[in-house]
């Protein structure tokens, strides 16, 4: 289409630049704010470029709501059905035809079609819409898409379509891409802050704004909350509050596609809607007739622990960008008024974008995607945000002991066929071990369930959601079924599955081994085999069960929630995972008794299933377990005598002041470095009361080279010999060597005492007689000629039995009183 046949939106005054910019360059850039029209003109108007050939279009989308909203618009303006000039693909859902030259997808499907085919046949464009949501599949998809342009196809046209993000920073990755900027068509909105107290549930205080905003302004309301069950909590807040004339609709991923689009349609005249969304309604899509944005302030979003290889949900705040987005609904017909649900001064404070996916996803499914695609080192390939390397370690980890990674990293068979299966890794070693037993369909099934969520109903008993997924109707259900079957057949020879019953907890052990999770205590709380606690509800039908696998969470690390989960028995995880039950015998440190203690321990990782004690250990292996106890409980368990703490200070001291080859004798250090100088040493010791003080001596001083330690005594002695000959200890604990010292001892000492070769005078803290301070001095010969007089002055009195010279310099030095009579 051309310009002049497609609708006057703000894009279209720059659709001709985007055109001769993709004709010369192959590449561009559009920064173009909501409203502005770009996801559905741009793709039309490209449609007769000259350059374009017959090669289709796609147009990636971050949602299944927005990809077919999408198409549908599209397909509206050419006076066609969705499936004809345009269509959508996407992962339950396909409306594409010979004729479509134009396909909407969902960014995860792109990525797939880049992994299948690299040249990317039959294709002219790719447009990444709404880039700055940073998700993994766009990040992924686009480092694809510049390799397959760089290496296979030089004609291969890439647009990149942002709101917020840094467009001049996507333009660098782009090899300078022209970056296009196109007004929106924004009409003002009044931002209005009113702030939710701590005792406030954010259900209720979302539903009171509703209703004020519903009684004093005119037209449609969108609400913002953080996820489906603050929507069901504030629906039935509002539930009998608004006429006939008014309709309250949820918004969510989870609904079927008839609801999600029942939310985004015009309502007809006279009549108001209020839809309550998560952040599904941010960008993408368009909701006819609203004019009031309610927002919470927060959303949900995955985070992922590579320690655990759990992703949890966990609440947070929006960013600005994202904030800044909300608001824009309301201006998209009309001005508009945006409500925010927190005081005004808090919005600076908000991260400024929404943390990239892929630095806080789990990269399992990423990092075999990069073997198939033959990429060892993922900076080979252009991501704007590379995949942390803790976390990439962690999912390579995790897909070699899946089987789908070899020794160098390499897919395998497994992993090429665990890769075809479109399900997340361990999903994927699921149906392929149960295909193996014969229980593949089920395991697809249940495959299905975990990846579409509300399939099944909510239930967190996941035998109980895939007995309800069996006998649940509709479309939805129906595609999800029929994926399912696609799944099981791809694994091999098709099969009927076993007659013997099979439940979702045995299938599930083959992808979560590390998530089986043993009752600890009270009713409903678990402790799971990667070390992690976690809990239901005691009310909650599964919180009976002794053992559970787990596999899904939310909430903060500390104590995450089930949201997911089935029974199992011991039994169950001998036959099905028996590697995952292992007995070993240990030596640990027991803090209570200072002792080192052995047993024999079954367990299934932190899960400990059975205990025997054993017999009173020694050797090196019970000095690692005391070592392993100071790492866990800190160095101050370890008593040290006098003369190790001195030598401590001493080598501490020459590590601030001159550093190598001297070593650092902190704390963190110290317990850092246990193998070397604890280990060796006390192998005779198996309780912190039999640990050696010569040991510790020892092994402080196997940290310093031989040859250093004989300059030791002369850089830093331990004592220093007073005038009296009396030999006083001297502290290094500080900035300055440092003695305590009463002054009479001192008397006929005209210089000041030093250490390292006369270099570094030691500090004086001067005593009286009954040892309390009186001076601190660096300077002896300026203190007797200076402030000694004052001092004298004061202390004769106090104490006449001792002598206070005149000239103490020139005084005979003592530590005794004077004889009686003098």
């Amino acid at each position: 289409m051309t310009e002049q046949t497609l609708p006057s939106l703000p894009v279209t005054e720059v659709l001709t630049n985007i055109g001769e910019a993709l004709a010369k360059r192959r590449q561009a850039v559009l920064s173009a704010p909501p409203g502005a029209g770009k996801t559905t003109l741009v793709p039309l108007f490209l449609l007769d470029q000259p350059w374009r050939g017959d090669g289709k279009i796609i147009l990636l989308e971050p949602r299944r709501l927005a990809a077919r909203a999408a198409a549908s618009r599209m397909a509206s303006l050419l006076s066609e059905a969705v499936g004809e000039t345009v269509g959508y693909r996407m992962r339950l859902d396909n409306r594409v035809s010979a004729k479509t030259r134009i396909e909407v997808v969902t960014e995860g499907v792109f990525a797939r079609m880049v992994l299948d085919d690299p040249e990317l046949s039959g294709i002219s464009t790719v447009i990444f819409d709404e880039f700055h949501e940073r998700s993994l599949d766009g990040d992924f998809g686009l480092a694809l898409a510049l390799d397959v342009q760089a290496g296979l196809r030089e004609d291969l046209r890439i647009l990149v379509m942002s709101a917020t993000l840094d467009v001049e920073r996507v333009s660098g990755l782009l090899t300078d891409a022209p970056v296009i900027k196109s007004l929106g068509r924004s009409f003002p909105i009044d931002i209005r802050y009113d702030d939710r107290t701590g005792q406030d549930r954010i259900e209720d205080k979302v539903a009171r704004a509703i209703a004020e905003a519903h009684d004093t302004e005119s037209g449609s309301i969108l609400a913002f909350l953080p996820g489906q069950a603050e929507i069901t909590r504030t629906l039935e807040r509002l539930e009998g509050r608004f006429g006939k004339d008014t309709h309250v609709i949820p918004l969510y991923g989870n609904l079927p596609q008839r609801e999600q689009d029942a939310a985004i349609r015009p309502t007809e005249p006279g009549q108001r809607k209020i839809v309550l969304a998560t952040s599904i309604a941010e960008t993408s899509i368009t909701i006819d007739g609203v004019r009031v944005v309610i927002d919470s302030g927060l959303q949900r979003l995955p985070v992922f622990e590579p320690s655990t290889g759990m992703t949890r949900l966990e609440t947070v705040k929006v960013s600005r960008a994202s904030a800044d987005q909300r608001a824009g609904r309301a201006g998209r017909t009309e001005p508009g008024i945006a409500i925010r649900l927190w005081h005004a001064g808090q919005t600076a404070a908000l991260p400024a974008f929404t943390p990239p996916q892929i630095l806080a996803s789990d990269l399992s499914g990423l990092a075999l995607d990069l073997a198939h695609w033959g990429v060892t080192d993922p900076a080979s390939l252009a991501f704007l945000d590379q995949p942390p390397q803790t976390a990439l370690m962690e999912a390579r980890a995790l897909l070699t002991n899946l089987g789908a990674l070899d020794a160098t990293m390499a897919i395998t068979p497994r992993g090429r066929k665990m890769r075809e299966l479109t399900i997340p890794p361990r999903l994927s070693a699921m149906v392929i071990a149960a295909h193996d037993a014969g229980h593949g369909n089920e395991a697809a099934m249940l495959a299905v369930l975990l990846t579409e969520q509300g399939l099944g109903g909510s239930d967190i008993d996941l035998e109980e959601r895939l007995r309800r997924f069996r006998h649940e109707k509709g479309d939805r259900a129906a595609a999800a079924k029929g994926l399912a079957r696609r799944i099981a057949s791809s694994v091999g020879n098709a099969r009927e599955d076993t007659p013997v019953p099979v439940t979702a907890g045995e299938l599930l052990l083959h992808a979560y081994p590390d998530r089986i999770a043993f009752q600890r205590g009270a009713r409903g709380r678990y402790v799971m085999a990667n070390g992690r606690g976690a809990e239901l509800a005691e009310t909650e039908r599964l919180a009976t069960e002794k053992m559970l696998v787990v596999a899904d969470v939310t909430g903060r690390a500390a104590q995450p929630r089930i949201l997911a989960a089935a029974s199992i028995r011991r039994e169950d995880v001998e036959e099905h995972v028996p590697d995952a039950i292992y007995t070993e015998d240990q030596l640990f440190f027991d803090k209570a008794s200072g002792q080192v203690r052995a047993r024999r321990v079954t367990r299934i990782g932190a899960i400990v299933l059975e205990e025997t004690p054993l017999g009173k250990p020694g050797g090196e292996k019970a000095a690692v377990a005391l070592a392993n106890g100071i790492r866990d409980h800190g160095l101050a368990i370890l008593s040290f005598s006098k003369e190790a703490q001195q030598l401590r200070q001493r080598l501490g001291f020459l590590h601030r002041t001159i550093g190598e080859p001297w070593p650092d004798t902190s704390d963190v250090s110290l317990v850092a470095r246990l193998d070397e100088w604890f280990i060796p040493y006390q192998h005779d010791a198996r309780s912190l009361q039999e640990i050696r003080p010569s040991g510790i001596m020892d092994g402080l001083l196997s940290l310093v080279p031989h040859a250093a330690q004989r300059e030791l005594p002369k850089l830093l002695p331990t004592h220093f010999e007073a005038p009296t000959g009396q030999r006083h200890p001297i502290s290094y604990d500080g900035e300055d060597p440092t003695i305590t010292i009463r002054v009479q001892e001192l008397f006929g000492l005209k210089q000041h005492p030093a250490v390292a070769g006369g270099k570094l005078p030691l500090l004086l803290e001067l005593t009286s007689p009954a040892h309390r301070p009186i001076q601190t001095t660096r300077d002896l010969p300026g203190f007797w000629s200076g402030s000694w007089k004052d001092v004298r002055a004061d202390m004769r009195g106090r104490y006449p039995r001792h002598p206070w010279p005149e000239d103490p310099a020139s005084a005979q030095p003592t530590n005794r009183v004077k004889p009686r009579g003098t």
